[in-house]
């Protein structure tokens, strides 16, 4: 009889039928009888053929599986599966428990057709990692069954990584027009994968270094740069169609510059996203503080402020390292707007207590310590130019408070006259020029 005639005419738990008894012991320990057939018994499980084949004449029929209580549903499901075909039995699963449960079962008994069927659910359905670890723990006794299951967890090469990042970069600086169906949502898929892969991924240093990867980053900073130089440039028209628009608009090309100077250090990269920044600076600022935007835009105000205090931290602590005549060009472009803004915003919060741009204490002070690290950092001569104009302003300025770098100007000024009285007085008079 071929194997679906046994099937079509024997039924699980047709107790006249019925010449092999299986016992299982249920969760409370109590034994439970399941009527089976040693004819699909033998045929579907190693284990059971085993245990029927008999050195006496008189055949066994009544076979106890030992299992855990904690086992027994999964094993009663094995029994009942015997009796399907192999369609039947891929159409059941319901859950990745219960298949784990089964699989674990069917390894036990030796039931390769449960197993195959197992294996291939748990292949075209997710797992979380709590299921992922107990397939884990299962594969080394499949053997090599366990190379579709394994297949998804596998570490990935160097050139798949590689191409997820490219792509995952170009969605993330891509204009949302371009994909107007989730685009937000795919959009910020893709920066949370690139952010996950610069932290995370430990293939990710690899990449990185990757000079395609690398070129793709500079094309997606310059197209992020390039739609904002686009916005700034139509923000009147927009702005008097709908101000709030407006800076909505600002403000999401704003986001997306916020989070490539994010990423960008994680790659050693910073020194492009300055070079763009200073780039667009003085064309930008010119802009935002047109008479027409004088009592709007504070959302974009205070955002340029934060990411100039990115810049200036980037520049006057050195991660970035650029000329002098470019920090000081720098400094001086982003200075004024820093003096100018901070007591305007303040001024807005005192007469709103929702008002939720104010520069708090912490922000003020990172910016203050960059400033001065910067200023420092400047030939001589610059740093007076700056520290005679901060004096000039301290009585009604007070943000940046430049009190510490014109303290450590002096104390340089005063040695540097020192070596050079020094340097006067000593043998053979040599010239000595600061």
């Amino acid at each position: 009889m071929d194997k679906t005639s046994i099937e079509q005419t024997s039924e699980f738990g047709d107790q006249s039928t019925s010449d092999v008894t299986v016992c299982l012991r249920s969760r409370d320990g109590m034994p439970e009888l399941f009527y089976c057939h040693s004819s699909i018994l033998k045929q579907k499980s190693g284990f059971f053929a085993e245990q029927l084949i008999s050195d006496n004449t008189s055949p066994k029929n009544y076979i106890e599986v030992k299992c855990q209580g904690s086992e027994y549903d999964h094993y009663a499901k094995l029994l009942k599966l015997l009796y399907l075909s192999e369609d039947l039995i891929l159409d059941s699963w319901d859950a990745v428990k219960t298949a784990l449960g089964v699989l674990r079962a069917s390894i036990a008994l030796q039931c390769e057709g449960i197993t195959n069927s197992c294996i291939q659910y748990l292949e075209a359905v997710p797992w979380e990692e709590k299921e992922e670890e107990e397939i884990l723990k299962i594969t080394p006794a499949l053997g090599t069954a366990a190379t579709a299951l394994l297949a998804r967890i596998r570490p990935v090469n160097e050139n798949a990584a590689k191409n997820v990042f490219l792509s995952a970069i170009h969605f993330a600086t891509t204009a949302e027009s371009s994909f107007p169906l989730y685009a937000d949502e795919l959009k910020t898929s893709a920066q949370e994968q690139v952010e996950y892969m610069l932290v995370e991924d430990e293939d990710t240093p690899l990449v990185i270094l990757d000079e395609d990867v690398r070129s793709e980053v500079r094309t997606g900073l310059a197209r992020v740069f390039t739609r904002f130089e686009g916005e700034l440039n139509t923000l009147n028209i927009f702005f008097d169609l709908s101000p709030q628009e407006a800076e909505e608009r600002m403000l999401q090309c704003l986001s997306d510059i916020d989070w490539m100077c994010n990423i960008l250090p994680k790659m050693e990269m910073m020194k492009d996203f300055i070079s763009n920044w200073i780039g667009i600076s003085a064309h930008m600022l010119a802009i935002i503080q047109a008479d027409a935007y004088c009592s709007g835009l504070w959302a974009v105000k205070a955002k340029l402020i934060e990411l100039a205090g990115k810049a200036f931290d980037a520049v006057g602590y050195g991660s970035v390292v650029l000329p002098a005549p470019s920090r000081l060009h720098f400094l001086k472009t982003w200075l004024p707007y820093m003096r100018k803004m901070k007591p305007i915003l303040d001024s807005q919060s005192e007469g709103d207590d929702s008002f939720p741009h104010k520069m708090d204490t912490d922000q003020c002070q990172n910016i203050e310590g960059a400033i001065i690290s910067l200023v420092l950092a400047l030939p001589s001569n610059d740093q007076a130019e700056i520290l005679g104009d901060w004096m000039k302003m301290a009585e009604k300025v007070k943000f940046p408070d430049l009190s510490e770098a014109f303290e450590v100007w002096c104390y340089r000024t005063k040695t540097a006259k020192r070596r050079l009285m020094v340097g006067l007085n000593g043998v053979g008079n040599p010239t000595v020029t600061l």
